[in-house]
């Protein structure tokens, strides 16, 4: 027969036997859906081990679910469990224990570890499992070190340190890892340019908090040798093993998984024990001022520095530069301040909020507006 251009060809590709080279170099991976399984397989292979890194993407509230899941899950086993987070930092862990211990309420745990100012991020999404491991008793562990500290090894690197920083961080870092190495690499290089500083510096920062959440958790282990430590941290922090959980096996050997979430990912063996594929789950939306602050300007209260498209707090009268007193009779002295006073409030929600306005002449006013939060 003829081929393209007319020229004669022998047989066509349909007739050429398959060649088992060009199968055994296929990369294509097979998962059996017949062997998909619950949550409830899961636990009980988690049953037997004492140390569970469950990985988050931070603001998908189906990952938090699933811890969620799986801490409600083992506790059903029996088993003796604390929860090391990722998301508060060492030296608050007083109000942690408080908190367990019904000693303060959650708006002091979340003013005591200046969770709005350290962290950011929605804290309803971590609220059930707060709210749980005070129900159950179960042991809250800060597992981050202070930003201060990884802020200033950001500018200066470790060997920009004084003595007593030196004396803070965790004493055995490892650096002979070229993946782990490499792998910051790759994200370093996704950051914008104008971020981009020194990439060591950048290095070492990823690696203490990785070994200063690894050892705050293996002295947790240590110390308390009949519990089980369900490790919740950023997936970036677990997959491969390579960020906190090497660290941590290094200085304490215990059986131990590594859970993540397959979505939005390629499926790769390495990077866990097991995969989970949740639906999507919103919170629902939050009531918002509408406003700008500038929380770095000094004096009484948050100076408003401008407004949102549609904002309530416009339509009900706020100027910029007006100075947020309160909201729903809440002091206001900082930006975590406002977080905390609307941490429940929801769109149509209607707050009272006191604003001082400075004038240049015939003094300073104090109005109390009503604002409808969109």
């Amino acid at each position: 027969m003829f081929g393209l251009g007319g020229v004669a060809c022998s047989t066509s590709m349909a007739d050429q036997p398959a060649s088992a080279d060009a199968l055994a170099g296929n990369r294509t991976q097979v998962v059996e859906s017949a062997r998909i399984s619950d949550m409830g397989w899961l636990i009980d292979r988690l049953a037997d081990r004492r140390l569970i890194f469950v990985g988050e993407s931070h603001d998908r509230y189906e990952d938090h679910l699933n811890q969620l899941a799986i801490i409600q899950g083992l506790v059903a086993k029996g088993k003796t469990l604390a929860i090391g987070m990722e998301f508060f930092q060492q030296p608050y862990q007083q109000p942690l224990d408080d908190y367990v211990a019904g000693r303060i309420d959650e708006l002091e745990l979340l003013r005591r570890t200046q969770y709005f100012d350290r962290w950011r991020y929605d804290y309803r999404l971590y609220r059930p499992i707060l709210r749980y491991a005070r129900e159950q008793g179960l042991p809250l562990i800060a597992l981050n070190l202070p930003a201060e500290l990884t802020r200033k090894v950001g500018e200066v690197g470790i060997a920009g340190l004084d003595a007593a920083e030196r004396r803070s961080i965790p004493s055995e870092i490892d650096r002979e890892d070229p993946a782990y190495r490499a792998r910051l690499r790759r994200v370093f290089e996704h950051h914008p340019v104008s971020e981009q500083r020194n990439f060591e510096h950048f290095l070492e920062v990823q690696l203490l908090w990785d070994e200063g959440m690894a050892e705050r958790a293996a002295d947790y282990l240590k110390a308390h040798p009949d519990r089980t430590l369900v490790v919740l941290a950023g997936v970036g922090h677990l997959e491969s093993g390579q960020g906190i959980p090497k660290r941590l096996l290094r200085r304490v050997q215990v059986p131990s998984a590594i859970v993540l979430s397959g979505s939005n990912r390629t499926l790769d063996p390495a990077d866990a024990d097991y995969f989970l594929y949740p639906p999507a789950v919103e919170l629902p939306p939050s009531g918002l001022l509408g406003i700008r602050l500038d929380d770095a300007d000094p004096g009484e209260g948050v100076r408003v520095a401008g407004f949102g498209e549609g904002s309530g707090a416009k339509a009900a009268g706020m100027e910029e530069n007006d100075r947020i007193l309160s909201i729903g009779g809440q002091p206001i002295a900082s930006y975590a301040d406002i977080r905390i006073a609307l941490i429940d409030a929801e769109p149509g929600d209607r707050l009272p909020v006191e604003v001082l306005r400075q004038r240049l002449v015939g003094g300073d006013q104090r109005l109390n507006l009503q604002v409808e939060l969109h």
